[in-house]
């Protein structure tokens, strides 16, 4: 029986799976590992389950890697299995780079997170993972109780990777007939929906993207609108060319804030400056990018960006390298104003631009767009059941349309604590254990990802995902990810050794 160091965690996702990886190549000492995870869908999460191959990952193998320091874990997976199967799926015709099926993907966690926990249990680490949910927990003097509906334990350290929460019903719709809530598998949700039926999307980002694109697998002749409020899609990756970044770095942000409280807008400016100078990078033709999202028409700017997968041009490539690379030590370290303006003006098209869709995903919807079958509709004011069955769908320029399905594709905004979670950390939030953040999500400290209340930080609770929005800017991606694990592995492991040393100094030695 391991006498090291106890950690929970609580989710079971692919953040779950990067932790679990991280732990297992730390060379620390045994101890116990538990895992609460009430879904079927363990280490996929609900965007990697099994579901139609027509969903794709919207990143290459390079940036999906679950292990640290090793970008090349990925595709060196795909490979084997490209070899076991015959097939080689995923490759991208417009870019000829390579997004996998989400499906696939999902495959490559769970045998990653297997990998990693028979890795553990043959350095001596007792792993159990338990199938429920945890509905509270309370901070003991040295350690963190977690209780499930039927046990309570107690753990030296906690991690919550609670994931995010299925799509909002902007409209209230819930229990009405034909109409789906969350989309995923889209292998079942759209599995009766008649073929020349007019079905509508609530949300034109990548969700709204996996729905359409789906549709179209499956032979589907009937109108399909996008309804949003911006009508913003995501953006178009283009295609990959290798850099580094060389001035946007963290190590670079840290030495422009040393000695200085915050940072301000104009000091990342000028760092972000000097990294697309030294690139040949034009940094006005981003911010424009930025600045005309509102005001371009979706159908024009999806078929600009689709032009542009050649392009030479590096500035869409370095901010979508910086944003999830650098994003999260930048964020904490910004003025409190500039955070505001940043996250009500620019937040979604920052994102839009940094988690772009596949070129051939963009092309298919531009070709449905221009045989009619897929119309784009922005302003979107309400959508009620109709008297006699289906929709009635009203927009701000006076548009109306009937539908007979409404899928909604709207994601729960990034600081919403999960509605799976919502006892879980309400009872940490009425013990003064941790603190909600004004953007969102939970306040904890950049360097070691720990929780805090009242500013002080706990090292025995840790957040990692997105009930890290608010206090950092890109959570979810698997870089991001990645990088989060290695800190709080590190960091547990550096407080138990301090924990060891200081009781090993009190104990008296015997006669």
């Amino acid at each position: 029986m391991p006498s090291g160091i106890s950690i929970g965690v609580v989710g079971g996702g692919a953040a779950a799976v990067c932790l679990i990886d991280a732990l297992a190549r730390s060379g620390g000492d045994p101890g116990t590992l538990t895992l609460f995870e009430p879904s079927p869908h363990l280490w996929r999460g609900r965007a990697y389950q099994v579901d139609t191959d027509t969903l794709r990952v919207n990143a290459t193998p390079d940036d999906m890697s679950v292990r640290a320091g090793d970008l090349g874990h990925f595709e060196r997976w795909l490979q084997a299995r490209d070899r076991v199967t015959g097939v080689s799926q995923g490759v991208d015709r417009l870019s000829g780079a390579r997004f996998a099926p989400r499906p696939v993907y999902g495959e490559y966690l769970e045998e990653s997170a297997y990998a990693a926990l028979g890795e553990l249990r043959r350095g001596g680490w007792r792993v159990d993972i338990i199938g429920e949910a945890v509905t509270s927990a309370s901070r003991l003097p040295n350690q963190v109780r977690l209780s499930t509906g039927g046990q309570s334990r107690a753990f030296d350290y906690v991690v919550l990777s609670v994931g995010g929460d299925s799509p909002k019903d902007v409209y209230g719709l819930a229990g009405t007939p034909g109409f789906v809530g969350d989309p995923y598998p889209v292998s079942g949700t759209l599995a009766d929906i008649g073929e020349n039926e007019h079905v509508a999307v609530i949300g034109s980002g990548l969700t709204a993207v996996d729905i359409v694109l789906s549709l179209a697998a499956r032979g589907h002749q009937g109108p399909i609108s996008l309804l949003s409020r911006r009508g913003v899609l995501p953006g178009v990756r283009q295609r990959p060319v290798h850099f580094e970044l060389r001035h946007l770095t963290p190590e670079r942000v840290h030495t422009t804030a040393r000695g200085r409280r915050e940072l301000a807008i104009e000091d990342i400016a000028a760092v972000l400056r000097a990294e697309f100078r030294d690139a040949g990078a034009d940094l006005d033709a981003v911010v424009q990018e930025i600045l005309r999202v509102d005001l371009e028409d979706p159908v024009d700017r999806l078929r600009r960006q689709i032009d542009e997968v050649d392009s030479p041009q590096m500035g869409l490539r370095i901010l979508q390298r910086a944003v999830p690379e650098t994003g999260p030590d930048v964020w904490p370290l910004l003025r409190e104003k500039d955070k505001i303006q940043i996250l009500r003006a620019h937040y979604r098209t920052i994102m839009s631009l940094c988690c772009p869709m596949p070129p051939s995903s963009a092309a298919v919807l531009l070709d449905l767009v221009e045989t009619g079958q897929l119309e784009m509709f922005s302003g979107v004011l309400d959508i009620t059941p109709a008297d006699e069955g289906g929709f009635d769908v009203v927009a701000a320029d006076g548009t109306e349309l009937c539908a007979d399905r409404v899928i909604s594709a709207v994601n729960a905004s990034e600081g919403r604590i999960p509605t799976s979670a919502l006892s879980l950390v309400t009872s940490l939030i009425r013990a003064r254990a941790v603190s909600r953040h004004p953007h969102g999500g939970l306040q904890l400290a950049r360097a070691t990802s720990r929780l805090t209340s009242n500013g002080r930080p706990d090292p025995r609770l840790y957040g990692l995902g997105n009930i890290a929005a608010g206090a950092l800017f890109f959570t979810f991606g698997i870089p991001s990810l990645v990088d989060r694990s290695q800190d709080i592995v590190a960091a547990i492991l550096e407080h138990a050794a301090t924990v060891n040393a200081a009781l090993r100094e009190s104990t008296p030695v015997a006669a």
